[in-house]
């Protein structure tokens, strides 16, 4: 074996493993989300909460995210990548003590906001900092780290519920110490929170922020870690692409008619159909949903523990394919497959017999089906739009823009997020469920025709040639 293989291979080994540090946050993202899925009646319970404080409860760390999300790029510029991370876990980590110990709902929520500006920021320093740090050949598959790192968050969580809600015997009844269920649930985020503040300590700071901030120097250090050879020339491309005169603001999103430059309006185009095809839906309401349309308890959190593993295996797939066939087949096929798999759960919801309760009663081989396109819905969504809209969105802007873009872009998916996940329930009283997927498949479809005009393919493109 030559030494430049051996190089090659080291190299790689670095960067993979500061790019997992980095998508800790994705994880971290993943998981706050996802813990309050099997706390939140317990919350309701422990504090005679009403339906819309409850709903509050859950949304407003949304908005937390958006909030997060939008300044997060300002703080990675001034700062760096790596002491916004570490600013974000130890937000991690106050919300995660903080939620198992409210006395009442409006503290709970206040301490689920807090948590929400950490997944926010998460959510924009992430897939900036592994665009960043990764060579341009292994660039999509470690930017899909990041939502490997979210639905491996968004399993674990839902298992941690599980297993504390089947030992305890209910989210309400005592667990260790005698302290409830539910408490413990949010306390199982602090040991990864802890472990992403440390991690983020131990990696590089951003070659392209170094050069941003005239430490050239050390970034030559952090490239010949993450390429080898002379990376004097790579220096002098990235300088080229930075202006070093002041720092990256909001106003250089702007065209010259005042309007956003056109790429950032895709890349909340992006964002925002990511969440307009309802994947939350089946996360946040999933076994609710399941129990509505006639499954008992325990299966409705099974299927919710398989469909979060479909999410994973799926994410592998999107890993081992981005590299190769490009960011822009594989969104067009997944837009394809959902649109198809949702169109057939809209049908059959649409039709279904309603029982006394009103809820739809799938008979015969309809349960069947509706349960098979969801999960192929899961499958379409997770190696394609989930993963594949993380990487374009750490690649498609150019040095200068970046992190403010990213920030926009990020925040709007947080806002989308907020709608769909309030409207559902609305929509699923007042028109039931079939008109809810009907929403879901229109903006599938949407998709579709967006990536074929406005995506161009960034498969194999340096980030100082964007």
């Amino acid at each position: 074996m030559t030494s430049t293989t051996t190089r090659r291979k080291s190299n790689t080994f670095y960067v993979v493993l500061i790019a997992g540090a980095a998508a800790l946050g994705g994880f971290l993202f993943g998981f706050d989300t996802a813990v309050i899925n099997g706390a939140v009646g317990a919350i309701a319970t422990a504090f005679n909460a009403n339906s819309v404080e409850t709903g509050l409860a859950v949304s407003l760390a949304l908005l937390g995210s958006a909030g997060g999300a939008f300044y997060a790029g300002k703080i990675a510029d001034r700062y760096g990548r790596v002491k916004a991370m570490v600013a974000s876990s130890v937000l991690f980590t106050i919300s995660a003590i903080g939620s198992g110990l409210p006395f009442g709902i409006w503290d709970f929520t206040f301490w689920r906001v807090v948590g929400g500006i950490a997944v926010g920021a998460a959510s924009v320093i992430a897939p900036a900092y592994i665009a960043e740090c990764s060579p341009t050949h292994l660039r999509g598959r470690l930017g899909s780290l990041q939502q490997l790192a979210i639905v491996i968050g968004i399993f674990i969580a839902l298992l941690c519920d599980y297993f504390i809600a089947v030992s305890a015997g209910s989210a309400e009844a005592p667990f260790l110490f005698g302290i409830a269920a539910w408490r413990w649930m949010f306390w199982t985020e602090i040991p990864p929170a802890v472990l992403y503040g440390m991690s983020a300590l131990m990696i590089p700071e951003s070659p392209r922020y170094l050069v941003a901030q005239g430490r050239e120097p050390e970034a030559a250090n952090v490239l010949t870690k993450i390429l080898g050879g002379d990376v004097l020339a790579k220096i002098e491309e990235i300088r080229h692409t930075v202006l070093r005169e002041r720092e990256p603001s909001f106003s250089d999103l702007l065209s010259r008619n005042g309007g956003l430059l056109r790429i950032v309006w895709i890349g909340i185009g992006l964002s925002v159909l990511q969440q307009f095809v309802g994947i939350n839906v089946i996360f946040y309401y999933s076994s609710i949903l399941w129990r509505a349309v006639g499954f008992s308890e325990q299966s409705s959190l099974t299927i919710t523990v398989i469909t979060g593993a479909v999410n994973i295996i799926t994410t592998l797939i999107a890993i081992a394919f981005v590299d190769k066939f490009g960011r822009k087949p594989l969104l067009i096929l997944g837009s394809i497959g959902m649109t198809l798999t949702l169109g057939t759960m809209a049908y059959i919801f649409g039709n279904a017999p309603l029982d006394a309760a009103g809820n739809p009663n799938l008979t015969g081989s309809a349960g069947t089906i509706a349960l098979i396109a969801a999960n192929l819905y899961v499958f379409c969504f997770g190696f394609s739009w989930g993963p594949v809209v993380w990487v374009l969105l750490g690649e498609m802007f150019n040095n200068k823009i970046r992190a403010a873009a990213l920030s926009i872009a990020a925040a709007m998916q947080w806002v989308a997020n907020f709608l769909v996940s309030t409207t559902f329930p609305p929509i699923l009283q007042y028109f039931g469920l079939g008109s809810a997927y009907g929403l879901y498949t229109i903006a599938a479809a949407t998709s579709f025709f967006f990536i074929l005009f406005f995506i161009k393919e960034t498969k194999g493109i340096e980030l100082e040639d964007m």
